[in-house]
């Protein structure tokens, strides 16, 4: 079973100003590398620079067994900047420098053709609303594609929301964009949080059926320190998030649940124990700062959840 995660991945700062930690993530890239840290077979999908820090994050990719194969190149260029402010109880904000980052023209340049052939052929393509809002509106028909060829020869797509409000022009843009993105979903892993500052959702049951309603078979509402809701057609069940273990920084939470959530699925596990996968996973990625905890880190997985 192979993956590729599609999307951008940026510089990032983190941490207070005196001693900001200097490091790279992007919400898909995050997901990526937990995925290979689990054990999945998973490519990156982007565009990046011909300069020093794109040299970097492919080298760092590869140490952590992300392939990179599917990374154009462009010259010229270098990544988008981030910078991550936490607050007392770990919430972050995030503030961009990002508007020339190649990752954003990826389907919209001739070069990236053999990239585009290859994708179909994946049994999994992961992606989230901030990659849609980085693509002109030729570059996602063309996404759009992939995915419809994909599917047609038994793929599968997950897709996280991923709703920021700064990456669009208008709310009524996010809307329209994801409506087609949602119609080739078979896994929807969404925030409430999000949903409801684009749909208006009352709570996650309605969150769900909405989502489920446009065609995604099952569908998992991320709902912070209150657990999941995850809906199929056999029903919703809920599953508690792991116990409060400190938070420090909440950065790539949702990201780490969507890759031990995926994970497990990929390796036949149910719902709700790839749930219960998510939770650990997050549980302790929010002790750390920063999107990417360091690789000793990483927890074992609760043996009938674990991929």
């Amino acid at each position: 079973m192979r993956i590729a995660a599609i999307g951008e991945c940026m510089l990032e700062l983190s941490g207070p100003p005196q001693s900001q930690r200097f490091g790279f993530g992007g919400d898909t890239l995050n997901t990526a590398i937990y995925l290979a840290r689990l054990g999945a077979a998973v490519d990156y999908v982007t565009a990046l620079g011909d300069d020093p820090f794109s040299d970097e994050m492919l080298a760092a990719w590869r140490q952590e067994q992300v392939g990179t194969g599917l990374v154009l190149r462009l010259a010229g260029r270098q990544p988008g900047l981030y910078i991550i402010r936490t607050g007392a109880r770990g919430e972050r904000s995030f503030y961009y420098w990002r508007d020339q980052a190649p990752a954003r023209e990826l389907f919209d340049r001739p070069e990236a053709a053999p990239i585009i052939a290859a994708l179909p052929a994946y049994n999994w393509l992961y992606l989230s609303g901030i990659t849609l809002s980085i693509y002109s509106p030729a570059g996602r028909a063309i996404l759009h594609d992939v995915l419809t060829r994909q599917r047609a020869q038994g793929g599968l797509v997950a897709f996280d929301s991923n709703y920021r409000p700064r990456g669009w022009p208008r709310q009524a843009a996010a809307r329209e964009a994801m409506a087609p993105l949602l119609a080739r979903t078979d896994l929807a892993l969404p925030t409430l949080e999000d949903e409801q500052a684009l749909y208006g959702d009352r709570d996650a049951a309605a969150c769900a059926a909405r989502i489920a309603a446009m065609g995604v078979r099952e569908v998992v509402v991320k709902q912070g320190d209150r657990g999941c809701l995850i809906h199929t057609e056999e029903g919703q069940i809920q599953v508690a998030a792991e116990p409060d273990r400190d938070a420090l920084d909440t950065t790539a939470a949702g990201d780490s649940f969507n890759a031990a959530y995926i994970a497990a699925r990929m390796a036949g596990k149910p719902p709700r124990q790839a749930a219960i996968a998510g939770h650990y996973l997050a549980a302790t990625v929010i002790r750390y700062p920063g999107a990417i905890i360091p690789g000793d880190a990483m927890p074992a997985l609760p043996p009938e959840s674990a991929p």
